[in-house]
C-alpha cells in the first residue's frame, strides 16, 4: 500500500492573531492577550511526530500547489472570493466575524485547498492508494458565500467537485468525525443525490441550532444527508457503535466510489472545545472501520482531510493513529496518555438511544 501524505511548513504560518482563545484580546474587558484556539501547534506537532516516529518513511510525500479561482468558484461565490482576495494584503475576517486571518493567509488557504485537490486526484489516478492531508486552515464549516468557524474555504466540498469534474468519479461519501457539525459540507451537497454526507458530532456544540436528525437533505438529495448528534461524554464505545450501526450500513447502501473523511480530532478526551472522550485508540478504531469499508466499497480509495483539534499535546497521537491505519502499520506507535481506562468509555444507555434514532434514517440512503 502507498499512502500519500500532504504537509507544508507554510500551513504553520496561517495567522489567526492575538486572541484570548476565541475572543480578540481586549484589556478593557479583562481579555488578556494570548492566542487563538486555531493556531499552528497541534498540526505542527502532529507533523513532527510523523517524522520523528519514522512513520514518514512509510508515506509518499505529496507537493501542494495553490488552488485557482476557477476551482474555488466550483463551490464559493464570486463575492466570497473577492472578500478573501481583497483582505489578503491586510488581514481580516472570512465572513462570520469569528474567522480571523492575517496578511497572506488567503495564499496559504489556497495552498491547503490545492494540496487537498491534488491529493484526491492522486488517489483517483492510483498514484497512491489513499492519502492524508495535514493542513490548515480547516474547511468543513465554510459555506458558499462565507467562511465560518475558523474555516476560510470549503476544502472537502471543492475537492469533491473538482475530482468529479476531472475524473470518472460520481458517487462520493463524506464522513465527518469532527466534534462540530459539518454544516458547510451539508449545505453544499444538500440537494445532490450523488454525495452522501454523514456527520458524527457533539450535539449542538457548533454551529448553534445545527446538525439535527431532521436535517436530511432536500429535493433529489433527500436521505443523503445524515447527522448523528451524540451526547457530550460519548467515548470510544459510543463512537464505535455509531460507526457500526449507522455509518457503515449507510456506506454499504450508497456504495461510494470514493470516501472522504473530515478528520477532526476535537472529540478527543483533552480538547478544550469539545466534551467528548475519544482516545487515540478510538480514532484508530474509526479509521480501521473506514479503511475496511473503502476496501469493500471503493477499491480502497479514501482520503482524510485534517479539520479541527486543539489539544496541542494529544492531537499528534490521535492523528498518528489514523495515518498509521491508512498505511497499514502492523506495530502501532504507543499512546503514552493511556486514556482508554477513563470511566464510561463503554457505550452508555443514553448514547445508545441517540444512535438508534439515527439508525432509523439509514433506510432512506439509496444507491443512485
Amino acid at each position: 500500500m502507498a499512502t500519500g501524505y500532504l504537509y507544508h511548513e507554510l500551513y504553520e504560518w496561517h495567522d489567526t492573531g492575538t486572541h484570548a482563545s476565541l475572543l480578540p484580546a481586549d484589556s478593557r474587558r479583562g481579555l488578556q492577550p494570548f492566542r487563538h484556539f486555531e493556531n499552528a501547534d497541534p498540526k505542527r506537532r502532529a507533523h513532527a511526530l510523523v517524522v520523528t516516529s519514522g512513520l514518514i518513511n512509510r508515506l509518499t510525500r505529496l507537493t501542494p500547489r495553490r488552488a485557482t479561482d476557477e476551482e474555488i468558484l466550483l463551490v464559493h461565490t464570486a463575492h466570497h472570493l473577492q472578500r478573501l482576495t481583497k483582505a489578503n494584503d491586510t488581514g481580516g475576517d472570512a465572513g462570520d466575524g469569528g474567522t480571523p486571518f492575517g496578511r497572506g493567509s488567503f495564499d496559504i488557504a489556497r495552498l491547503a485547498l490545492g494540496g487537498l485537490i491534488d491529493s484526491v486526484k492522486a488517489v483517483a489516478d492510483r498514484y497512491v492508494d489513499n492519502a492524508y492531508a495535514l493542513f490548515r486552515p480547516p474547511g468543513h464549516h465554510a459555506v458558499p458565500d462565507s467562511g465560518m468557524g475558523f474555516c476560510m474555504l470549503a476544502n472537502i466540498a471543492v475537492a469533491v467537485r473538482a475530482v468529479r469534474r476531472s475524473h470518472d468519479v460520481r458517487r462520493v461519501a463524506v464522513v465527518d468525525i469532527d466534534v462540530h457539525h459539518g454544516n458547510g459540507t451539508q449545505t453544499v451537497f444538500w440537494e445532490d443525490p450523488d454525495v452522501l454526507t454523514l456527520s458524527l458530532h457533539q450535539d449542538q456544540a457548533f454551529p448553534k441550532n445545527s446538525g439535527f436528525l431532521t436535517e436530511r437533505g432536500g429535493g433529489a438529495g433527500f436521505g443523503h444527508n445524515l447527522n448523528l448528534p451524540l451526547p457530550p461524554g460519548t467515548g470510544n464505545g459510543g463512537y464505535s457503535e455509531a460507526m457500526r450501526r449507522v455509518v457503515l450500513p449507510a456506506l454499504r447502501r450508497f456504495r461510494p466510489e470514493l470516501i472522504m473523511v473530515a478528520a477532526g480530532f476535537d472529540a478527543s478526551a483533552l480538547d478544550p472545545l469539545g466534551r467528548m472522550m475519544l482516545t487515540a485508540t478510538g480514532f484508530r478504531q474509526i479509521a480501521t472501520m473506514l479503511v475496511d469499508a473503502a476496501d469493500e466499497l471503493s477499491d480502497g480509495r479514501i482520503v482524510c482531510a485534517h479539520e479541527g483539534g486543539y489539544a496541542e499535546a494529544y492531537v499528534p497521537f490521535c492523528t498518528h493513529a489514523v495515518i498509521e491505519t491508512l498505511a497499514r502499520v502492523e506495530r502501532p506507535f504507543e499512546d503514552p496518555f493511556r486514556f482508554d481506562t477513563l470511566g464510561q468509555q463503554e457505550l452508555q444507555p443514553h448514547q445508545k438511544a441517540a444512535i438508534k434514532a439515527a439508525e432509523k434514517l439509514v433506510k432512506d440512503v439509496q444507491h443512485p
